[in-house]
């Protein structure tokens, strides 16, 4: 591609998004925006959504360089104009299903795509976290990203350092649950099979708690005591800002147990996908050796 060809993307709504050329000025919903940055890729700007604040919330960002990337707010805060103010040529959001943007009320989406191009890509549940993957490398490609080899490599190397260690511990292997605080009595149990990055860890071996049937299709919230009663020997704690900290639910009576920060809106990229996989080795080998 030169970088006067036309550019084509047609993302999983199955609408096609064209340019005279690769579009340059990028504003992304912030997991979007974090993904395309470990992929090659800098927006100029990025957006949240009702979860969040009049800040980024860092948890959502990964080494996205927030000194000059413009966060141009969330939520109720949004509007056209806001969002355009960044002067984007593409903006790429996020869909958990039906097409709908993440993070923009569908007041300010329509107008918006009127305005400028949207690509939407599919996070939710129905896919593979790969897929997911393959999909937002898809468009860092055609944005003019490169590959990097060594960053596949490293994930690789992640991968099979964490299969090694849960065969190494596969007698006795550690129990982990995924969790967001709620504060000092509730939880919200995450139900691995509904989450694309869970579904990786299981693949790979772990043994991730899976809490009783019941309401909530992606949580179970439990109070204090049910959750506990899990017996969780490794916990993934949400990160995100509007999760209550881990250490206000556990308090002084929990059993102290190794701690992964979890956020449950992941990066897409292959660098920050293998931190994650090995600060769960890491913790892992923590528990086994208590």
């Amino acid at each position: 591609m030169t970088e006067q060809s036309e550019w084509r993307f047609s993302d999983d709504r199955g609408q096609q998004s064209t340019a005279p050329r690769p579009p340059g000025r990028v504003l992304a919903y912030i997991q979007a925006g974090a993904t395309l940055w470990d992929l090659g890729i800098r927006p100029v700007a990025i957006f949240g959504s009702d979860h969040d604040g009049p800040d980024p919330d860092t948890a959502k960002t990964g080494t996205l360089p927030l000194a000059d990337v413009e966060y141009v707010g969330a939520g109720s805060a949004l509007d056209v104009e806001r969002l355009l103010s960044a002067e984007p040529d593409l903006v790429v959001a996020v869909s958990y299903g039906g097409g709908h943007v993440y993070g923009l009320a569908p007041e300010t989406a329509k107008p918006l795509e009127e305005r400028v191009p949207v690509v939407v890509l599919d996070v939710s549940q129905a896919r593979t976290f790969g897929e997911i993957g393959d999909r937002f490398a898809e468009l860092a490609r055609s944005l003019g990203a490169t590959g990097r080899p060594d960053a596949d490599q490293d994930l690789d190397a992640a991968r099979e350092r964490l299969r090694a260690v849960v065969a190494a511990t596969s007698a006795d292997a550690p129990r982990v649950l995924a969790l967001s605080p709620a504060g000092p009595d509730q939880a919200h149990v995450a139900r691995p099979k509904m989450w694309p990055e869970l579904r990786v860890l299981t693949e790979l071996g772990v043994r991730l708690v899976e809490p009783a049937e019941g309401p909530g299709a992606n949580w179970s919230t439990l109070d204090r005591t049910d959750t506990f009663a899990l017996r969780p020997e490794v916990i993934l704690t949400d990160i995100r800002a509007h999760a209550a900290p881990l250490e206000e639910l556990r308090g002084s009576e929990g059993t102290p147990t190794p701690v992964v920060p979890w956020n449950p809106e992941p990066l897409y990229g292959p660098r920050d996908h293998a931190r994650f996989l090995g600060r769960v080795a890491d913790a892992l080998e923590a528990a086994r050796a208590s």
